[in-house]
């Protein structure tokens, strides 16, 4: 091609391939969008005009990307190109909050108080003081005017050449923003094409985050400059479902996709288990001629499995190409293209990553010249960036004289010419190809526990026999024995911040202070860490300190009277992947953090190896094995359909406990994330009538009420009482509230989680079939976008055409893990439309003490905006408390406020609300 920057790329390949198309698949949906890139050009025009309208907007400065939906990153990303403005795609920021807004701050002092665009209910991670970033949401940009025309903007010569900037892990400090050229792009795409022919007009298929530089440059803008289709999916759907990875590959026909060392690891277990199966799956993939796989060191026994699966379903043997790359390198530009033949050859534990395509060299710089010895990684090539947006001293400090830029990377080259990556100079930890800064990490578990900590150090080790890397905590305490009640608090705080920051569960080691390998001036070597606890050094100390950890767990815990019992709780532990010492017969589920597709999962194993239906709310009412037990052996189905609306979610803690109301769909399953956070109080659900077989529904809001109260004082018979309610929830929370002041008990928090008192107009516009589209959106069967597309749509047609209608695009895999079909779909909607039809003529009336409202993104039928939701709607709620209403901002949408991605830090905005409450 002749373009000479990323907006005429585009242009041009719209031009020659205007029907080559992006196909994307929403989270969660089998039915893909499918995008034109004629398509993409229009789109990314029309978005450019709404960019050059800002008034903040300036051309050729940075503008950051903070999207996780695949389509939204690329419309908005090629509106930022077209406009004239730098694309900086951010990664996921930290889950833990000091490390999150230094992140931003940096990135504000670094661009210059720069525009973000980012998703709805992310808009929440922003909202502090500490910066002058401009943060734009794709929802409020949608609504801005554009003056119809797009300008072509002038930009600085010097910086013409300027394509993207892409963010470094920023694991040794604050991330760097590394420059990468339309030049370099080219180059680097060139080069990768050339590794190994490719099938013509055959598809690249991309699952990785487009903030990330292999899935951007390799994937996407690799597919374009070849003009071929392009599929992209979500991480969790190929992560969760790790089969469906070789569905998409062979329906697709995809020559061209990515995959790790652990996902590969993960996909050989799940096909094995398939292969057990009485009719296993089949695939055609013999289009597929590049599967790179980088990030993180392969093993050989790893490539040697995946590379007989993918070669028995008509792939060549050594489609997995292992690599290196860099982001200052446009991924990948290292292969191994004879893998895993020459390593399995070579006696390799590790693939090598090959040798250079064109546009790059490389050199390993060391004492010696003989092939195999250890040395300093140094790379140079038209693949190779140049610099650092604005970091003059990191640039200096990079290159060499001679202008090779030094990786990092510790390496050797073998006889033939093959590079061998040893590990990084610097103390990275590299978990499942995500790289962690170990500092960060550190201070993350020392702001928790610095008062008992005399040192703490994290690193990374790869264990035998596992297929990535893992975390390492060694701690050494302050007092010389440290009181059960200390080591055991310890120990859940290192494993709870670990999981946060990282993902996964920490290897923990309790040393005493002379165990630290430290130097002179009292540093801590995290390499020298590494290879003592890889080599053994540290085994006598892990097993004291697991041997006391069990035995404090196995305190007052019951254990199994019979095979039962036994049966169940292995059961248990296999679902949630704990220990069988964790767990007694009296110990509650949801105390173990059970999460609601944990319980699914359970549901399912047990029904299937007892050969009977467990409905779901046995689960609940019985949430101990041993009451479990009990409740399966009860002969009286009559005894187990008694209907009882409270659910204990938590049932230890020394504060006063907190009740939750189910939301409109009447259920309490959503409730179950949010109580795994609350850790210091008993936590309560109550759960509507009429989910189990004869149980009649409610008729009316006052017999809600009444079940309600006279469930809350049998559990809690003295106040001061805590409840909230979520979305329809809150109504009745306040109907409740009222009843048990009205009898002389004291509310010292009511919550409402984004409702407001006037409710009746909204319950009005609700059908049957919208009650229908709205409950297949929260079990996650369906994605907001639908909802949105069909909201108007849907009501208009019968209700015997709804259903089929909606399960046509649902999620079947999610269906299966609910336990749903048509007909329990179909009861479970006649039970949230009669609880929505009682709130057509609700009135609110009188007042409470005191009403917290937590407010996130409104639904589009409810408000035009989030502004308009708190100032028209929620502020309402001043006319029936007696004191003046707080309000809280929290992260998401109505229907994600409290999900999987936003109840870490919902939960800690209402812990904080009970405290001011003094509750």
């Amino acid at each position: 091609m002749s373009s000479n920057n990323l907006a005429e790329l585009l242009q041009e390949t719209a031009r020659e391939f205007p029907e080559s198309r992006l196909i994307i698949y929403d989270p969660g949906v089998s039915v893909p969008a499918e995008i034109s890139y004629n398509s993409l050009y229009i789109q990314a025009q029309h978005n450019a005009e709404i960019l050059q309208s800002l008034q903040s907007f300036k051309a050729g400065s940075p503008i950051i990307l903070r999207l996780n939906n695949h389509q939204d990153f690329l419309l908005w990303f090629w509106g930022v190109v077209f406009a004239g403005g730098i694309p900086v795609p951010l990664p996921p920021l930290s889950n833990v909050d000091e490390q999150r807004k230094k992140h931003i701050q940096h990135l504000s002092e670094l661009f210059n108080g720069p525009i973000c665009i980012t998703s709805d209910d992310m808009q929440s991670y922003f909202m502090h003081d500490n910066h002058n970033v401009k943060v734009y949401t794709v929802g409020s940009l949608r609504e801005q005017p554009t003056p119809g025309s797009l300008s072509h903007t002038s930009v600085d010569p010097e910086t013409n050449d300027l394509a993207l900037l892409m963010m470094t892990s920023g694991s040794t400090g604050n991330p760097k923003a590394v420059c990468l050229s339309y030049t370099q792009i080219i180059s680097a795409v060139a080069g990768k094409a050339s590794v190994r022919r490719l099938p013509a007009k055959k598809p690249f298929l991309n699952w990785i985050g487009l903030d990330h530089v292999a899935s951007l440059v390799e994937i996407h803008i690799q597919a374009l400059y070849l003009g071929v289709d392009q599929i992209h999916i979500q991480a969790n759907d190929i992560i969760a479902s790790p089969l469906r990875f070789l569905d998409l590959l062979c329906f697709h026909q995809v020559c061209r996709s990515f995959a790790p060392n652990s996902f590969l690891a993960s996909l050989v277990s799940t096909f094995e288990a398939e292969k057990g199966q009485s009719k296993p799956k089949t695939w055609d993939l013999s289009h597929l001629a590049v599967l790179a796989s980088g990030g993180e060191a392969n093993d050989v026994r790893t490539c040697v499995a995946a590379s007989e699966m993918f070669a028995s379903h008509g792939a060549p043997r050594n489609v997995i190409t292992p690599g290196f790359g860099m982001t200052e390198t446009c991924a990948g530009a290292i292969f191994n293209l004879d893998c895993p033949a020459y390593d399995v050859k070579t006696g390799n534990p590790f693939a090598s990553v090959g040798r250079c395509m064109k546009g790059i060299e490389m050199r390993v710089q060391s004492s010696s010249t003989s092939p195999g010895e250890v040395g300093h990684l140094e790379v140079r090539g038209d693949a190779v960036f140049s610099g650092y947006y604005r970091n003059q001293k990191a640039t200096e400090e990079t290159f060499t004289a001679d202008g090779w830029f030094r990786t990092g990377d510790l390496a050797t080259l073998d006889s033939a010419g093959n590079l061998h990556v040893i590990g990084r100079l610097t103390d990275v930890m590299n978990i499942n190809g995500v790289k962690y800064n170990c500092e960060d990490l550190e201070a993350s578990h020392l702001q928790n526990l610095h008062s008992r900590l005399h040192r703490l150090i994290g690193f990374s080790f790869r264990p035998a026999g596992l297929h990535t890397e893992h975390v390492a905590i060694a701690y050494v305490p302050k007092e010389p024995v440290l009181q059960d009640q200390d080591f055991i608090y310890i120990h859940d705080t290192i494993v709870q911040t670990t999981i946060l920051s990282t993902g996964v569960r920490p290897q923990i080691v309790a040393l005493e202070k002379e165990a630290l390998s430290a130097t002179s001036i009292g540093k801590v070597s995290r390499s020298r860490m590494r290879k003592l606890l890889e080599s053994g050094a540290f085994t006598e100390q892990i097993a004291s300190y697991e041997q006391r950890l069990k035995a404090l767990r196995k305190q007052n815990i019951i254990q199994a009277n019979n095979s039962f019992e036994a049966l169940l709780l292995e059961d248990v532990t296999s679902c949630l992947g704990i220990e069988p010492d964790d767990i007694g017969l009296n110990t509650p589920f949801f105390d173990l953090g059970m999460t609601s597709m944990d319980l699914i999962r359970l549901k399912k194993r047990i029904s299937e190896r007892l050969d009977i239906d467990i409905p779901i709310i046995t689960f609940m009412k019985s949430p101990t094995v041993g009451e479990l037990a009990a409740a399966l052996r009860e002969s009286d189905p009559s005894e187990r359909s008694i209907y009882n609306p409270v659910v204990t979610l938590r049932s230890s803690g020394t504060n006063q406990p907190l009740w939750l109301v189910h939301p409109g769909v009447g259920e309490i399953l959503v409730f179950l994330g949010l109580s795994k956070e609350i850790n210091d109080r008993p936590v309560y659900a109550l759960r509507a009538r009429g989910f189990e077989a004869g149980e009649p529904h409610f008729a009316n809001i006052p017999e809600i009420v009444a079940a309600y109260f006279d469930a809350i004082k049998k559990v809690q018979p003295q106040g001061p009482y805590a409840i909230a309610g979520y979305s329809y929830g809150t109504m009745l929370a306040f109907e409740v509230s009222k009843r048990l002041e009205s009898t002389g008990d004291e509310i010292w928090f009511l919550g409402s989680f984004n409702l407001p008192p006037h409710i009746k107009s909204r319950m009005r516009q609700l059908t049957w079939n919208s009650c229908l589209l709205h409950l297949m959106n929260f079990l996650d069967l369906i994605t907001e976008s639908v909802v949105d597309e069909m909201e108007e749509t849907i009501p208009q047609i019968s209700r015997d055409k709804a259903i089929p209608k909606l399960l046509e695009i649902a999620d079947s895999g999610r269906m299966t893990e609910l336990g749903l079909d048509e007909r329990s779909l179909s009861n479970w909607v006649d039970l949230a439309y009669g609880l929505q039809s009682m709130a057509t003529t609700y009135e609110p009336s009188g007042s409470v003490s005191s009403i917290d409202v937590f407010h996130c993104i409104p639904l589009k039928m409810a408000a035009k905006s989030r502004e308009d939701w708190l100032k028209t709607h929620l502020s309402k709620w001043a006319d029936f408390s007696r004191t003046v209403p707080k309000f809280h901002s929290v992260g998401g949408s109505h229907y994600t406020m409290i999900g999987a991605d936003h109840v870490v830090e919902f939960a800690k905005t209402l812990r904080s609300a009970l405290r001011e409450r003094g509750i």
